[in-house]
């Protein structure tokens, strides 16, 4: 008979519309392959070589102001360039370009060189969701701006280039792959039920209770159903609401809390600085109403046995589609019995 928790299986990713293969017999396997080096997390509360530290000089010659909370400031580098000219290019179908422009930033969440957000005081993670919503609001009012994805790249393994803890905003002339796909899901279910898709699945998790790893009063943190990364969660706000922006104060609160906790029993899982990518998932901006969308947050960190195994999505996820060994389940049932003391306050 069946097993989910014994037997290969592929599951639908209602947000994309993507399937998931399965496969939990193969975490029996002994494992002979790639081992990461533990990377040094001793940093200081401030690196004079930073660039990102207060009252540092950047490498294109603008000075850090001397910030005491979450700073925010135009990419040096960025991928996105406000005055990129329309054009593109169009051979028979065949050969298909169009130009992009838009605007990045980037956000120090601290003054302090060796605080990440699992450390971080409560108060000054508000201060960095209040940053947020700032920027998304400031960047919104630019109509050429179709998307904006607020994120963070984790450790050295997620291709971080700064250890200073800190995110991007990319702000973008056209939707992007993962949102189109979003948005199509959303609306689709949206027109069909009048309810936000999400607000539906939250509701089918809490009465399971089989993958929730936090909850408090306004955000659920759960690991997906669908999930590709060995330990992805997903967070949730309990009143769907389009955008960052739309959080009240007491929302702004319950978000850093849940963060703050989410993050340390990342840190926690395997004792060391977790790395991950994570971002929040919104409505497009200057694009019409979206009722249909329901504000999340993905994290998509690569750790799989230990501090030092990885999970690599190469041949048949590369080729085929996504596959995973622990599942969901097993993983959120590790993620809940973790504390939310940060292991080095132990």
């Amino acid at each position: 008979m069946f097993n989910s928790k014994e037997h290969s299986h592929t599951r639908l990713n209602i947000l994309t519309g993507d399937w998931i293969l399965v496969s939990p017999h193969r975490m029996k396997r002994p494992w002979q392959g790639k081992v990461e080096a533990l990377p040094a997390d001793n940093r200081p509360s401030y690196d004079p070589t930073c660039y990102l530290c207060p009252g540092n000089k950047r490498s294109d010659g603008t000075v850090n102001p001397a910030y005491t909370d979450a700073y925010v400031f135009t990419n040096d580098f960025s991928a996105l360039l406000p005055d990129t000219p329309e054009g593109g290019e169009n051979k028979n179908g065949l050969l298909v370009s169009n130009s992009e422009s838009g605007i990045c930033r980037v956000i120090c969440f601290s003054p302090d060189h060796s605080l990440t957000l699992p450390v971080m005081e409560e108060e000054a993670i508000v201060k960095v969701i209040q940053l947020w919503k700032k920027e998304f609001s400031d960047l919104s009012q630019n109509q050429h701006i179709k998307y904006i994805q607020i994120f963070e790249n984790k450790g050295e393994i997620m291709g971080c280039s700064n250890p200073h803890p800190h995110g991007q905003i990319w702000a973008s002339s056209s939707v992007p792959l993962e949102l189109t796909k979003e948005t199509t899901q959303q609306k689709k279910y949206f027109e069909q039920h009048g309810k936000s898709l999400l607000a539906a699945y939250l509701d089918v998790e809490l009465q399971k209770k089989e993958r929730i790893v936090l909850e408090n009063e306004h955000f659920v943190a759960l690991v997906p159903y669908w999930a590709v990364w060995p330990y992805e969660t997903m967070l949730i706000s309990k009143r769907p609401v389009q955008t960052v922006t739309q959080f009240t104060a007491e929302e702004e609160t319950a978000l850093a809390q849940i963060l703050k906790q989410l993050t340390c029993k990342y840190d926690n899982l395997f004792n060391v600085s977790f790395p991950y990518s994570g971002g929040m998932h919104q409505a497009p901006v200057n694009d019409g109403a979206h009722p249909e969308w329901h504000w999340h947050m993905h994290f998509y960190p690569p750790l799989l046995r230990s501090a030092t195994v990885k999970k690599f999505m190469v041949g048949y996820e590369m080729l085929a589609n996504p596959q995973r060994d622990i599942t969901p389940e097993m993983a959120a049932a590790t993620l809940q019995q973790l504390s939310t003391v940060h292991y080095s306050k132990q």
